[in-house]
C-alpha cells in the first residue's frame, strides 16, 4: 500500500496521480490535504513518512510546489530517504541507488502527465540490492544516529 500526501501546491498533481493510482489498482491512504487551501507541508510530510517507516506502507508519495520542501521535511524522520525528482534518470536511480522509499513531486515543476509517468517509475522500479549501493545507503543511515 502507497502513502500519499500534500500540500495546498500539490494538491491538483496529487488528485491526476491519484486517478491514476486508481485505474492501476494500487492500493493507497490519501493523508491529505484535501483541497487546493493554503497549508504547511510539513504536517503532510510527517504524516506520510511516519507511514511509511512504519512498515504499514511501501512506499510514499509527497506532492508540494516544488518537491523540495516537502522532501525536506520528510528527510527529517528517521529511515526515510525522499528523493525530490522531476525527470525520468532521477526517478530510476533512486531506487536503483538509493532506495529512495519516498518521491517528491512539485506541482509547478512537472505537468500532471509527467508526473503520473514519475511515480510509474518510482513504483516499478526495484531496488538494484548491489552491495555498493547498499553499503552507501548503509552509511547514510549510520548518519541518523550521530
Amino acid at each position: 500500500m502507497i502513502a500519499v500526501g500534500c500540500d495546498h501546491g500539490g494538491y491538483e498533481l496529487k488528485l491526476a496521480v491519484l486517478k491514476f493510482l486508481d485505474e492501476k489498482g494500487i492500493e493507497y491512504k490519501d493523508f491529505g490535504t484535501y483541497s487546493s487551501e493554503s497549508v504547511d507541508y510539513p504536517v503532510y510530510a510527517e504524516k506520510v513518512a511516519r507511514a511509511v517507516v512504519s512498515g504499514e506502507y511501501e512506499k510514499g508519495l509527497l506532492f508540494c510546489g516544488t518537491g523540495i520542501g516537502i522532501s525536506i521535511a520528510a528527510n527529517k524522520i528517521k529511515g526515510v530517504r525522499a528523493a525530490c525528482c522531476s525527470d525520468k534518470f532521477s526517478v530510476e536511480m533512486t531506487r536503483l541507488h538509493n532506495n529512495a522509499n519516498i518521491l517528491c513531486l512539485g506541482g509547478r515543476v512537472v505537468t500532471p502527465e509527467q508526473g503520473i509517468e514519475l511515480v510509474d517509475i518510482f513504483l516499478s522500479t526495484q531496488f538494484s540490492g548491489d552491495e555498493r549501493h547498499q553499503r552507501r545507503i548503509d552509511l547514510v543511515t549510520a548518519l541518523e544516529n550521530k
